[in-house]
């Protein structure tokens, strides 16, 4: 039987739709995503999105319940290039060390890189805009986060097991104090990076990179401690490469 005779059985018509309703989630999220990204959330409405996506503003309702719940796709697009760029890190293979840092250097360039993606996360700040996402679009959003989170997770599960990583180390409670350390300095640097630097002579980027080295070598055992110096050895040309323990 061909193609064309499946495409008419109740099956084939409801894949049909299916297909055709998620590429019209797409359009519209593609639309949404230049309006947010040109105004905010906060002066964006869903008369200019839906002239954006060239479809009625009761179309829109359709799809997604509240201009909020429509934000929230659009944020989710950055969450998963961020899962992407650290998926790519926990399968290149480096020693746990490295990848850590690896880790932290892949969340900076998609800071640098994604900045109104980054932005998205502000949102969370305030508990008056959550209370309008609808609870479906809310749990497709923590499935999403919990993507990236267990990534970070497994990397740093992977140094507590090769040893490099003390073992009273909570990977959960590790995870948050880097990203906190990290998030907290992109924020200035994306609100304020030019004050600290003119007025105070900082380098924001260099201080990120300081404090969360800081953070993991209060982590590690003798033996990462090891590694780590034998890292920065290599970086500055002092050794020859030669495989570390994994």
């Amino acid at each position: 039987m061909t193609d064309s005779h499946f495409m008419g059985t109740p099956m084939g018509i409801r894949e049909r739709k299916e297909r055709e309703k998620g590429a019209r989630r797409e359009e519209i999220v593609n639309a949404a995503e230049k309006i947010f990204f040109e105004k905010g959330l906060a002066l964006a409405t869903m008369d200019e999105i839906a002239e954006a996506a060239e479809l009625s503003k009761g179309t829109l309702y359709l799809y997604y319940k509240s201009k909020e719940d429509l934000y929230l796709a659009v944020a989710m697009k950055g969450n998963e290039i961020l899962y992407q760029m650290f998926q790519k890190v926990l399968d290149s293979g480096v020693p746990p060390i490295q990848m850590i840092a690896n880790l932290g250097e892949a969340y900076y360039e998609y800071f640098k890189n994604h900045r109104d993606y980054f932005r998205m996360f502000y949102f969370f700040e305030n508990a008056q805009v959550q209370s309008q996402v609808s609870p479906e679009m809310m749990d497709l959003c923590q499935q999403s986060d919990k993507k990236v989170w267990n990534v970070v997770i497994s990397v740093l599960q992977g140094g507590i097991d090769a040893g490099v990583l003390r073992k009273e180390i909570d990977p959960y409670e590790a995870g948050v104090m880097l990203w906190s350390n990290s998030n907290g300095i992109m924020r200035l640097i994306d609100r304020r990076g030019t004050t600290f630097e003119e007025h105070m002579k900082l380098d924001l980027e260099n201080i990120m990179r300081k404090s969360n080295q800081m953070l993991v070598e209060g982590m590690m055992t003798e033996e990462g401690r090891k590694q780590m110096k034998y890292q920065i050895l290599q970086l500055e040309g002092a050794l020859e490469p030669k495989n570390l323990k994994q």
